[in-house]
């Protein structure tokens, strides 16, 4: 079957969803796994998670001894018994009940106060500076798509299982490679077996022929794994059926499907060394105490299943957001788009404990937090510490570094 007729089997049939992302030319995981064994077994890998929406930090690492946090935050403020506390000034949220085990474990690092100069409270331009390395004028390069440049090209050493290729993962010359995952939608007319046959390469198709049937293929084979996630997913924990979209997150198959991806081929030794995953909804203008912690639980379950998964196998993880939320509550139990927040590091590797000046609560700049961590410093040091590259290289001169985790 040639690819022309694989593409009006889409239309005509009507699936939707990772179908249709991955007959528009994405990388399959059959192409991954391809590569297993292909890398220096010594290699580390960065697995990079973007919490879209801009995450909370004063709820997320929460100042519970510091009076301001309270007297900022009315109802929207945790009383200090119902938190995981770290030490005696400061706690985790409620939902983050695994991160807590792992840093009391010694596991986690927390990055207190990351941004950048002038910072920006827009998603979108926020988002660019975050992906691009470059406050000061984000270009059409991501601080990662810089460094696989540098690495040789191969869009198999960076992927992300989002729908969508993230800016951080394209550079000048080359691009990383996006699998999507996801669930795979069929009308009822149309069955997974005859999506499979769709996958069976024909004697004497050209590759790009092949390599569309290849794409159906592994339609099936990810959507089988999918299907293997959600069954080990206990009754009562939702699924996130309305995460918004755009800058704020949403698109992007649930956590645990896509950490459960990166399991797969990090366990295989494929030769991707960075992998971008995403959660969003953080974007909580209203009553946003209640559906923080549920978001944050959502993140902290498989994340802390993830790092588990993952011991000795050299994986290094690394957690942001566009940006932090403003001190002061605003009328409507939630929060607006503010600045410095925090970073979480995990896994092989990584010193816990807490690194950074934590921002005053008082000392604001115009209500925001200012910065006490430049987030290029947390780059440069994942960078040379787990990448093995020069920062300064791909970071257009950076030279600092961030003291301590590693």
């Amino acid at each position: 079957m040639d690819t022309l007729t694989r593409c009006r089997f889409l239309i005509a049939s009507g699936v939707t969803g990772a179908a249709a992302a991955v007959a528009g030319g994405a990388f399959g995981l059959s192409e991954l796994l391809a590569t297993a064994g292909d890398r220096d077994p010594a290699a580390k890998t960065l697995v990079l998670v973007t919490l879209y929406g801009g995450n909370d930090g004063l709820n997320t690492l929460i100042p519970y001894a510091d009076p301001a946090y309270a007297a900022a935050r009315a109802d929207l403020a945790y009383e200090p018994e119902k938190l995981l506390r770290l030490d005696e000034h400061f706690a985790l949220n409620p939902g983050l009940a695994g991160l807590h085990r792992l840093y009391q474990d010694g596991g986690l690092a927390i990055v207190r106060g990351v941004g950048y100069p002038k910072p920006d409270r827009s998603h979108f331009r926020s988002m660019d500076i975050w992906q691009t390395a470059q406050p000061e004028r984000p270009e059409s390069t991501g601080w990662l798509g810089r460094w696989l440049d540098a690495a040789g090209g191969d869009p198999r050493l960076a992927v992300s299982f989002e729908p969508v290729l993230p800016p951080l993962l394209a550079g000048a010359t080359s691009a990383g490679a996006t699998v999507p995952g996801g669930e795979l939608k069929l009308p009822g007319v149309i069955t997974s077996a005859q999506v499979a046959e769709l996958g069976t390469a024909a004697p004497g198709e050209s590759p790009a022929a092949a390599r569309a049937a290849a794409c159906f293929a592994d339609l099936v084979r990810v959507g089988d794994l999918m299907d293997r996630v959600a069954e080990g997913t206990p009754e009562d924990e939702p699924e996130d059926d309305d995460a918004p979209a755009t800058a704020t997150g949403g698109g992007a198959p649930p956590l645990d499907q896509q950490l459960a991806l990166v399991a797969r081929c990090v366990e295989a030794g494929v030769a991707t060394r960075v992998y971008s995953v995403s959660l969003g909804g953080f974007d909580l203008h209203a009553d946003g105490k209640v559906a923080q912690q549920a978001i944050l639980a959502r993140l902290d379950k498989p994340l802390a299943a993830f790092r588990e998964r993952m011991a000795g196998k050299g994986v290094v993880i690394a957690v942001y957001s566009e940006f932090g939320r403003r001190v002061r509550a605003n009328a409507s139990d939630g929060t607006d788009h503010g600045t410095a927040s925090d970073m979480f590091l995990l896994g092989d590797g990584i010193t816990g404990g807490m690194f950074g000046e934590p921002p005053s609560l008082t000392d604001l700049d115009d209500g925001d937090l200012k910065y006490t961590v430049d987030f290029r410093d947390v780059y440069a040091t994942l960078l040379a510490d787990v990448l093995g590259s020069d920062p300064a290289a791909v970071l257009h001169g950076w030279t600092g570094r961030l003291a301590g985790p590693f």
